[in-house]
């Protein structure tokens, strides 16, 4: 166990942004216990926003949580960007996974991730698939599906994809890994100009893609999501003034497909990861004793 927790130790940090909605902040803490190696260092930020019920919640996961998890709540709240960015800014040249508030990381995700950054030092953002993923949808571009039931069986197809990872316009802000010593050589989120953390993520994303690092998928990993994520109001008319290309690429990679056959792959590998399992129930099944329940 201390093997485990000291390799988990060399994972990128987790940051949680703890949103107002309980229900899905409890979702998403025991997906993050269930999917992701003990002893990974969790940070959960509070910028104001849990209810009583919801520093319970946090409270309860941290007595028992095997993550190395902390918590840390502000007084007052500064907005979610300038939360972030603090947040962010704190864990230094750390490599930092940030998951949407109500995000459901499928097993493995985190390991996936990092493993993305290994084998390219020039991608500076690895984003996985999400059932609310714009570009990084699954099954389909754009779609918005419910979180799957069958996370595990969703994990395991997406650990037998071969590691390609391709472009993306920007990363997306259901769950992301941000490369720290990329994020710190481009200063950070504009907290200044941005209210969300959808928006301040695409505008990190260009200015990275500007001195020549990569915003990727990493197709070999799941994170769902509750709900889509959205720009506060004004943001999409800045992105488009600051970044005149970024709607015409984005339109033109939600029409265009690009990833179509990755996404085909996934698909069957995911069918076909179900059909093992009920051919693995069917025998254990037909080898249990007669008159054993199945």
């Amino acid at each position: 166990m201390k093997a485990k927790k000291a390799a988990a130790a060399d994972l990128p940090i987790v940051l949680l942004p703890v949103g107002a909605d309980d229900a899905a902040l409890d979702a998403c803490l025991g997906a993050l216990d269930a999917g992701t190696p003990p002893g990974t260092r969790a940070w959960l930020a509070d910028d104001a926003q849990a209810g009583p019920r919801g520093v319970a919640v946090i409270e309860a996961w941290l007595a028992r949580t095997p993550l190395d998890a902390h918590y840390t709540r502000r007084p007052r709240a500064v907005g979610e960007v300038a939360h972030i960015d603090e947040a962010l800014a704190a864990c230094g040249d750390a490599d930092v996974a940030v998951l949407a508030p109500d995000a459901v990381p499928a097993p493995g995700w985190l390991r996936q991730l990092a493993a993305c950054f290994a084998r390219d030092p020039a991608t500076a953002t690895a984003t996985p698939w999400c059932n609310l993923g714009e570009a990084a949808s699954w099954p389909g571009i754009g779609d918005m599906a419910p979180v799957p039931e069958d996370l595990a069986r969703i994990a395991e197809a997406c650990a037998a994809m071969p590691p390609r990872h391709p472009e993306l316009p920007s990363a997306v802000a259901h769950a992301v890994l941000l490369r720290g010593s990329a994020r710190r050589r481009v200063g950070g989120l504009d907290a200044d100009s941005y209210g969300s953390w959808y928006a301040a993520l695409v505008d990190l994303s260009l200015r990275l893609s500007g001195l020549g690092w990569r915003n990727v998928l990493c197709e070999t990993a799941f994170v769902g999501r509750r709900h889509e994520g959205r720009p506060a109001d004004g943001d999409l008319d800045l992105l488009a003034a600051r970044w005149p290309l970024w709607h015409p690429r984005l339109a033109q990679f939600l029409m265009d497909d690009p990833l179509a056959a990755s996404r085909a792959e996934l698909s069957w590998r995911h069918a076909d990861a179900g059909s093992r399992l009920q051919a693995d129930l069917f025998a254990a099944a037909e080898s249990a004793p007669e008159g054993t329940p199945a």
